[in-house]
């Protein structure tokens, strides 16, 4: 059954709560949509003085050599520079496959980002035990496949010596370009390089008028270009100092008198100003600014720059600085004031750009401005341990929805937080290493998420003790990574043990005791071990509606939960009432318009898909679809799902032009909000190679299929559930063209795999016999096929029962093998006898039902069967005889 179609059983508690004092709010900031790796729009007003280099930028990019570096020093405008080329009009005309930006400071490792965009644009195997270079090497091989021209910008590199050299791309990468941007100077001999020098004097004198006007510069001309100077023509400089003048307050000063301000914060005590080298006066003149325009600043203006020097060096959402202050100011905290007034003050100066609404971002020399002013702050500590409070409660709560773009706002801020912490092992960083892990986890990237679900694992375990529940979760956690991972048994022992501290610490009948019974329950559904996962669903219903009450939402999704479990196994009239009773729990405690109303409207559809009930089926799914789009948007993963599922509806009718479309959408939004590598985006594409392969389009099908199955070996290893169904589509295929042999290898290698993780009476190991049977059959070997059959009846009969529809189905091609086994036919002559039978009969519709009861009547009329036989055999040595 396809898990997108029920809702999650799995309950991954993030939370920590249980172990740490009371929470002072719960958020997440809201989902960031769109490519994560998209340019960051130029700075307004444009660059001032760099035509020559922006020109001289873009002929160095079309030149032989693949790396390019910007080079100089802090704050000469290298970030402006190259943003204000990936948005022009040379750049997206001569890179037409696109610009990719990343964001390098603050990122400790190069490699590491070139593979996640790597993954994000292209699907790709990458071991998880191979070295980073190596890994960056099969990086270069994927970008190959770019047959347009691309640009990847790496802004703000350092250390060019350690991290240019072992990742440069292959000279016969034609198609890329790389641009990075360092203050280091790159060797010549591997890259070209533009070195940007601090700006002319009359490029610096008209930047500074176009912030305090043209007629206040030349009513000042020489004042304004000794003023430059001052500033060592440094355009981070000048923008500072020029909103300063800009200022209301300052609108009457007069340059001269604004010299005389910088003057003694420029000079230095030991050096005459001819003998201060440039770059020196440079980097002296750029402190000045910023010490001038600090000291402007009003005392709840320089508070908030603290609070922002907290954070890492990377965009910040509005949303984490204000929770900060809810927790430095309590009652007397103003958000209108800190956004109004002293967060206006900061933009006025040029401290703060905006990116977007309600995302800030900082200079890298501000940040360390703003990070050394925090240092020497009173309050320091106050704000240090605000700030990881806050983290710790966003790691708290972080939930499986993360898109890319939103974990990218919250990653490298709760990385900086748990530096900070590490020195302090308590219950906060532990929680923080558990919502880190979390984040990993929503994103596929689990060989990350383990070892920090274990190390907060062992931190609870020594403060707490083995049987606090603040462990259990951890333990709870971790099961569910190594259930995503197909590590069946690592989980069931974790899931058990989580389920023991809390019946011993909560009672038998808590409702927490209930949810772990829940998550157990679903590693047994997972395994095929559905007797034993019914009965813990039970005991988690019954504890949740004597604990909670008949209209509590957990004893809806319970319900759903079991109703999902009977599905599965074909009792469908058991399964009908519990999802109603589920909708119109949710209905009336959420309303008729909530996300989880439309989950389970998806639910009761799946359902009547399942029993051929198309008709009923298809308004639900769209009311569903209807429902996400509305509530959370057209790009939500959600409306990814709805998607999805119509086009299953719509594949089931054979309605394929219907299809395709929906799974093109759906594949676009899981590719935007998750990346190209993650097995959510896997799931559709095999859903739509399937689409393909029905449709005799097998030469679009098979790279799908296989696109889909290296990402599931890459993210869920080669050991996986997953992979073993990517195994069993592709050797449908294969399958589907004759290609018997290629087939037989992987449906051979998806039944082992089957066999190993799920055990040998599991309902996959009997449709990976059943497809083996049917292989083996049109080869005409009927024997090893009616053999493989019966092993899968077998294995139905017993799991799913006689009734369901998969049992029936291969009780019939057992019934059919033998049979032909016997007569000696292949299955068109067989269905040309049945259809004859059923002349014979005056029936007038040949149709599965009626051929079912032909064959019935075939196996109990041994005479018949033999007197067909003999006519068949001597149609045979009659045409033989011809021949």
């Amino acid at each position: 059954m396809n898990p997108n179609n029920i809702d999650k059983l799995i309950n991954i508690n993030q939370d920590g709560k249980d172990n740490t004092q009371n929470n002072i709010f719960s958020f997440q900031p809201p989902q960031i949509e769109g490519n994560p790796f998209a340019p960051p729009q130029p700075r307004e007003g444009g660059l001032f003085g760099r035509d020559d280099e922006l020109a001289e930028l873009h002929q160095l990019l079309q030149s032989g050599k693949n790396v390019c570096v910007v080079s100089g020093m802090g704050g000469v405008g290298k970030t402006r520079l190259v943003r204000e080329y990936a948005h022009s009009p040379e750049c997206k005309t001569h890179f037409s496959g696109g610009v990719y930006y990343i964001d390098v400071r603050d990122r400790q490792n190069l490699a590491a980002e070139i593979v996640t965009l790597t993954r994000w644009k292209f699907n790709r195997d990458l071991q998880d035990d191979l070295s980073p270079k190596q890994k960056v090497t099969q990086c270069w091989q994927a970008w190959k496949m770019q047959t347009e021209k691309v640009l990847l910008i790496l802004d703000d590199v350092a250390d060019l010596a350690e991290n240019l050299k072992p990742y440069l791309p292959p000279s016969d990468l034609v198609t890329v370009r790389l641009l990075m941007t360092s203050r280091e100077i790159p060797d010549k001999q591997i890259a070209e390089t533009l070195s940007l020098e601090i700006l002319s004097l009359s490029a610096a004198v008209d930047l500074l008028a176009s912030i305090i006007g043209a007629n206040r510069v030349a009513a000042e001309l020489e004042q304004a270009e000794k003023l430059c100077e001052d500033l060592g023509r440094l355009p981070l400089a000048l923008e500072l100092v020029g909103y300063y003048l800009k200022d209301e307050d300052y609108q009457q000063l007069s340059l001269l008198a604004m010299r005389q301000k910088l003057e003694y914060k420029v000079k230095h005590p030991a050096l005459s100003p001819e003998e201060v080298p440039m770059g020196m006066q440079a980097q002296r003149g750029l402190q000045a600014a910023f010490d001038l325009s600090w000291e402007k600043l009003k005392p709840e203006a320089k508070y908030l720059a603290c609070v922002l020097g907290a954070f890492a060096s990377s965009p910040i959402h509005w949303d984490f600085v204000t929770a900060i202050y809810n927790i430095l100011q309590e009652e007397s905290f103003s958000p209108d004031d800190l956004k109004d007034r002293w967060l206006k003050s900061l933009r006025k100066l040029h401290f703060v750009i905006l990116v977007e609404e309600d995302i800030y971002n900082l200079h890298l020399l501000v940040s360390d401005y703003f990070s050394e002013q925090l240092k020497k702050h009173s309050d320091y500590s106050k704000i240090k341990q605000a700030f990881c409070d806050v983290f710790a409660d966003v790691a708290g709560n972080v939930n499986q929805s993360r898109t890319l773009a939103t974990f990218n706002l919250i990653e490298p801020h709760l990385k900086k937080m748990i530096a900070w912490c590490k020195s302090n092992e308590n219950t906060q960083l532990a929680t923080s290493l558990n919502g880190l892990a979390t984040l990993y986890y929503t994103q596929g990237r689990y060989s990350k998420a383990e070892p920090l679900y274990q190390q907060s694992l062992e931190i609870r375990k020594r403060l707490l003790g083995l049987n606090h529940p603040a462990v259990a979760s951890s333990l709870n956690n971790l099961a569910a990574l190594y259930k995503s991972q197909g590590h069946y048994s690592n989980a069931e022992l974790l899931y058990q043990q989580s389920l023991e501290i809390k019946k011993f610490q909560l009672g038998l009948d808590h409702p927490d005791v209930a949810t772990s019974l829940n998550n157990l329950a679903t590693l047994y559904y997972s395994q095929g071990r559905y007797s034993e996962a019914e009965a813990l669903i039970q005991q988690s219903l019954e504890i949740r509606k004597s604990q909670l009450g008949l209209d509590h939402l957990d004893v809806a999704s319970t319900l759903n939960n079991l109703a999902s479990l009977y599905n599965s196994q074909g009792r469908y009239s058991e399964a009908e009432p519990l999802i109603q009773q589920s909708l119109e729990i949710r209905k009336s405690q959420l309303g008729l318009e909530h996300p989880d109303v439309a989950s389970t409207l998806n639910n009761l559809a799946t359902l009547y898909c399942f029993q051929g009930r198309y008709s009923e089926a298809e308004p639900l799914i769209q009311q569903s679809l209807e429902i996400r789009k509305s509530q959370l948007g057209l790009d939500h993963l959600s409306v990814a799902t709805s998607l999805n599922n119509l086009a299953a509806l719509y594949k089931s009718q054979r309605r394929y032009s219907k299809a395709e479309p929906l799974l093109q959408q759906s594949l676009k939004i899981s590719q935007r909000q998750l990346g190209l590598d993650h097995s959510d985006v896997a799931f559709t594409l095999n859903h739509l190679a399937g689409l393909y392969c029905f449709q005799g389009r097998y030469s679009e099908a098979e790279p799908l299929f296989q696109q889909s199955l290296e990402i599931r070996k890459r993210q869920l290893g080669l050991d996986h559930p997953d992979v073993a169904a990517s195994l069993n589509d592709l050797a449908l295929l294969y399958h589907f063209q004759g290609r018997y042999s290629d087939a037989e290898f992987l449906y051979q290698q998806s039944l082992e795999i089957r066999k190993r993780l799920l055990g040998q009476d599991h309902p996959d190991v009997a449709t990976s016999f059943n497809n083996l049977a049917l292989l083996y059959e049109a080869q005409n070997k009927y024997a090893k096929a009616e053999s493989l059959s019966k092993q899968a009846l077998a294995i139905y009969q017993k799991k799913l029962g006689n009734k369901h529809p998969n049992t029936q189905k291969v009780a019939f091609i057992v019934k059919a093998l033998h049979i032909m086994s016997f007569l000696h036919c292949n299955k068109e002559t067989l269905f040309d006898i049945l259809q004859a039978l059923a002349q014979q009969a005056e029936i007038p519709a040949f149709n599965p039902e009626v051929a079912l009861a032909m064959l019935e009547k075939l196996e109990s009329n041994p005479e018949l069967l033999s007197y067909i036989r003999e006519a068949l055999q001597q149609q045979t040595e009659a045409s033989d005889g011809n021949t």
